[in-house]
């Protein structure tokens, strides 16, 4: 996990580059309106022209990282930091200047959008909340090391504000050096491109282990979300059936289901208890209709975390004697398109011709394996069979299956075959992905089969009750099994999804409701005045008399206000901290839901102590201490939970481009807050602004509480599963 902690710490680097952007200007803009003579309109158009320009750059960073990739619109990032920090450096008037703050905004743009997708993307799921909090912190450090800057500065007798914007370009350098040759391409795209030799070396470098089978086998699946999905309920004990009780009475009693490795399999009986995602789901338009406006995929992402083993391991932790693992050790082939055709001579297609470019060039080695003799499915599925157990760069042997099929959060993958009998009364078969996830604590983990309802097989033995998402997988493709003259084939899921245009995937029911959540959660994150507070720090405690609580220092006003800027930032630090302690824990709900009424108090009682006469030190002291408060929350939840939430909630294919939209809507209302709170400052006074302020947090407890669900722990994959069967519950209560 230490290579994954690293790269996120040199991605927020970007983050980093922000927060010093922001607290700079913040400063400066004092002394170049003074230099330049600006008035208050043109003052906010230099604030809020990198918020311009990075609202154009996010138009199409999203669509284009799909296409090019995460790593290189990183790089691309760095390198407008650092030319926008070279030209702010010698800015000879306020046209330069603007020009400048454009280039900046696209820097800015691009880093805020794409940092949080590439740590969600990198990171394990057990600790993705912690990391994607690392570029809240780094832009914390940074507005603390720029405000320390601007505030030595400002002693001086002439203070240059040319320097303290150019700067800049110092620490953009070091980013520029890390993203061209430290950060590594994101696994997840890697994969969606078919490139599975150079996402498997990223995934063992990130997770600092060698075989990551059962993540590659997920990052594949996840390419494929939004199918029909049923929720089951299964028991599931060891590949020996004897070992545990499981010997069936019929062959309808029992499946198999198979692991991402070679030789891993389980038995499964099927079982009628309802277990807590099927309660979830159907009960989910009860309280839809109990607590109106209420989102059934809340309660059916709760289900899962109230019943989370309280180890937090993945399904089978103690399951070594479960693992089937006999026979010949597995060929160390690799699919990939751009070796397939070195490879050529493992893969069926080429019988047909295919190139690594077809769409028909299979995912799965057909190479026999020992699974044959273990499980013998009708003769004309015998390959699909054997692909699925023999895909080389996915299903390796492994010493330690334990450590390697787990896919994170509790979540095991896994695929069973399911057969029927079709009108022409031959059988028809495929198989179907399964996200299974263990119900109750661990003590469900061992018992007798008799003692739990709907399973009558007798005997002691180690056993898992596990519900699971069931759809279609991604590896497997109807469409063309009457186009392969071998037999049904397992393709590239990017390749079918390749034939229509990426904005249809904008209008899947899950993608939809994924995207309400997002733009809604920065929508309201926005207007509850954050970044309006934060340009305009040092002019607001300016205006509260702050300076009366220094005066013993000899500082004026101007480096009085700067100095508590720099000492509120340092304390949003430790804030932060906690929040990355918290972030994988108690979770990004619980966190809002407890953070926001803090928000709503201390805004309360700025607005108070604005209007009230308490006197010039008791004003001075309130105000002080309520933007304090308001910061150093602020940044423990809603300041990086938007940002994370949006880089999780949607499918690879689309991930950039809906993460763009989100964005989009991030950088719209912070050019609003931000151009507006001038005027609206000399207009309605600062009671005012955080009277607005107020009403709008209010609003965003009642989002956050009807509308998002809780992500903590979650493989990205099932989180876009679980929208796309949340999406489905919600349209019929819709209709009625």
């Amino acid at each position: 996990m230490k290579g994954a902690v690293l790269v996120a710490i040199a991605a927020s680097i970007g983050n980093f580059l922000q927060g010093w952007d922001n607290a700079t200007i913040a400063g400066a803009i004092i002394y170049v309106k003074k230099d330049l003579d600006l008035q208050s309109t043109v003052e906010g158009l230099v604030v809020a022209m990198s918020l311009i320009g990075a609202t154009l750059i996010t138009t199409g960073s999203g669509s284009i990282s799909d296409w090019i990739g995460r790593r290189p619109m990183l790089i691309i990032s760095s390198t407008l930091y650092f030319f926008s920090g070279l030209v702010m450096l010698w800015s000879p008037n306020v046209y330069v200047l603007c020009i400048a703050r454009l280039l900046d905004g696209f820097g800015i743009g691009l880093a805020v959008t794409l940092v949080p997708v590439y740590i969600s993307e990198t990171a394990p799921s057990d600790i993705r909340g912690s990391l994607n909090t690392l570029p809240q912190f780094s832009g914390s450090a940074g507005m603390f090391l720029s405000y320390c800057m601007v505030f030595g500065m400002s002693l001086l007798t002439s203070p240059s504000w040319r320097l303290m914007l150019g700067v800049l370009f110092i620490p953009s350098l070091i980013y520029f050096v890390l993203t061209v040759f430290f950060l590594p391409e994101s696994p997840r795209w890697l994969v969606s491109k078919g490139k599975m030799l150079e996402a498997k070396k990223v995934l063992q470098r990130l997770r600092g282990m060698e075989d990551v089978s059962g993540e590659m086998a997920l990052l594949v699946e996840g390419l494929g979300v939004g199918g029909e999905t049923s929720i089951e309920e299964y028991i599931i004990g060891p590949g020996d059936e004897a070992a545990n009780g499981l010997e069936p009475t019929t062959e309808k009693d029992k499946v198999r289901l198979y692991g991402s490795q070679a030789g891993l399999s389980w038995v499964a009986k099927p079982v009628t208890r309802n277990s807590s995602l099927a309660l979830a789901s159907r009960q989910g338009s009860l309280v839809n209709q109990s607590i109106p406006l209420m989102d059934p995929l809340v309660t059916l992402f709760g289900s899962v975390h109230e019943k989370l083993p309280e180890t937090g391991s993945a399904v089978f932790p103690n399951f070594g004697s479960m693992f089937s693992t006999a026979g010949p050790p597995i060929k160390d082939d690799q699919w990939d398109e751009e070796s397939l055709q070195r490879e050529g001579e493992d893969y069926a297609s080429d019988a047909a011709g295919d190139s690594d470019d077809n769409l028909h060039s299979p995912l799965i080695s057909r190479q026999a394996t020992s699974m044959e003799k273990e499980i013998t499915p009708p003769p004309s599925h015998g390959s699909i069979l054997s692909s699925m157990r023999r895909h080389s760069s996915l299903m390796q042997g492994s010493s330690d299956a334990v450590g390697s099929t787990g896919i994170g959060g509790g979540w095991q993958l896994a695929w069973k075959w399911s057969e029927r009998e079709g009108e022409d009364g031959k059988k028809q078969g495929g198989f179907k992905r399964m996200y299974l996830h263990q119900e109750g604590g661990p003590g469900s983990r061992r018992g007798s089969l008799a003692s739990v309802p709907g399973v009558d097989a007798p005997g002691e033995g180690e056993f898992v009750h596990a519900a699971a998402l069931v759809s279609q997988p991604a590896l497997y493709s109807r469409e063309l099994i009457d186009q392969q003259p071998v037999g049904p084939a397992m393709v590239h899921p990017s390749k079918t999804a390749s034939e229509g245009p990426i904005w249809k995937a904008l209008l899947e029911p899950g993608v939809k409701h994924a995207l309400f959540v997002g733009v809604g959660i920065q929508l309201l994150q926005q207007f509850s005045g954050i970044n309006g507070v934060l340009y305009y720090t040092p002019q607001i405690l300016e205006e509260a008399g702050v300076e009366v609580l220094l005066e013993n220092l000899g500082l004026g006003s101007t480096s009085a206000s700067f100095l508590i800027s720099a000492f509120t930032t340092l304390l949003m630090l430790p804030s932060i901290g906690l929040a990355m302690r918290l972030m994988d824990i108690a979770g990004r709900r619980q966190l809002l839901l407890y953070t926001i009424p803090v928000l709503i108090v201390s805004l309360i009682i700025l607005v108070v102590g604005n209007i009230a006469d308490f006197g010039t030190v008791v004003h001075a002291v309130i105000s002080t201490a309520c933007v304090i408060i308001y910061f150093c929350c602020f940044v423990s939840a809603y300041g990086p939970i938007p940002n994370i939430l949006c880089s999780e909630i949607f499918p690879t294919r689309v991930r950039g481009l809906c993460i763009a939209i989100c964005a989009l809507a991030f950088w719209i209302g912070d050019i609003i807050i931000t151009y507006t709170l001038p005027v609206m400052l000399s207009s309605i006074g600062l009671a005012g602004i955080f009277g607005i302020y107020a009403v709008v947090c209010c609003l965003s407890w009642v989002f956050v509480f009807l509308k998002v669900p809780e992500t903590k722990g979650m493989p990205l994959e099932v989180i876009s599963e679980f929208f796309a069967v949340g999406a489905r519950q919600a349209a019929p209560t819709k209709n009625e």
